[in-house]
């Protein structure tokens, strides 16, 4: 058994195919499927897949950093009335973004801080977002991690010591996607260090697929590749790392 712990099943590039895609990736073993929010245009077709799947699709609730911008007021009001309905498994996604824009860095580090003390608040984990912001992000989390605060650095492709930061916060996981797969990508490279005792697994789809699928669509029937890839540069078998990813999501996501 295997879990997606990280797709946007409910984007646009999935209406075409979306059964038909759920069903390939029951096939390809992967059972749970945990779908972060983006901000307020995402969540209706995110609550009707998971009302579509309640067993299999799991809804998170947050506001992307990509989103947040100088006036965050009404975004953050309707997350948090939403959270408080006990509808979710996860704060999410959320975190900083400094790839694409620099510009509401200080929004970003205030809107962050919110969620995490809404997920201590509520006992969620938090599913963090931090390109090219892994120092803003950690420091955040550090200075909040109190209360069983718990959680999945998303799409992880820092190093074997930044790694090691993310685990000895406990109740943290690392989110391995398809990244690892790519040649040039890192990640191969800091998990062989590391291990996958502290990995959960993610496509991120429809969004970085694996090798052979790279450039194309994502989805989470592509969730086995990044396992095989786990598990060749970590020296374990893939039943092993399946196992240990597969608790490691059912711990954190209480699902």
């Amino acid at each position: 058994m295997l879990i997606d712990t990280h797709a946007h099943l409910y984007h646009k590039q999935f209406d075409g195919d979306r059964e038909a895609m759920m069903q390939r990736a029951l096939e390809a073993g992967v059972t749970k499927l945990f779908l972060p929010n983006i901000d307020h245009d995402s969540i209706e077709a995110m609550h009707a897949l998971c009302d579509a799947h309640p067993d299999r699709c799991f809804p998170m609730m947050g506001l992307h950093p990509c989103s947040v911008g100088e006036e965050n007021g009404a975004a953050m009001a309707e997350v948090e009335r939403l959270l408080r309905t006990g509808r979710y498994c996860a704060v999410g996604e959320i975190g900083i973004d400094l790839y694409w824009d620099k510009t509401w860095l200080e929004q970003q580090k205030v809107v962050f801080r919110q969620h995490v003390r809404w997920a201590k608040e509520l006992d969620l984990p938090i599913v963090i977002h931090c390109r090219e912001s892994f120092d803003e992000v950690i420091a955040i989390v550090e200075d909040e991690n109190s209360s069983g605060l718990r959680g999945v650095f998303h799409c992880f492709t820092g190093t074997a010591e930044q790694a090691q930061r993310v685990i000895a916060l406990e109740d943290f996981y690392l989110g391995i996607g398809g990244v690892i797969t790519f040649p040039k990508g890192g990640v191969a490279e800091t998990m062989a260090v590391v291990g996958p005792d502290h990995c959960v697994l993610e496509t991120d789809a429809p969004y970085l697929a694996p090798v052979p699928y790279r450039g194309k669509r994502n989805e989470s029937a592509y969730i086995p590749h990044v396992a095989i890839k786990l598990a060749e540069v970590t020296g374990r078998s893939v039943e092993e790392v399946a196992r240990i990813t597969t608790t490691n999501a059912e711990t954190l996501f209480r699902r």
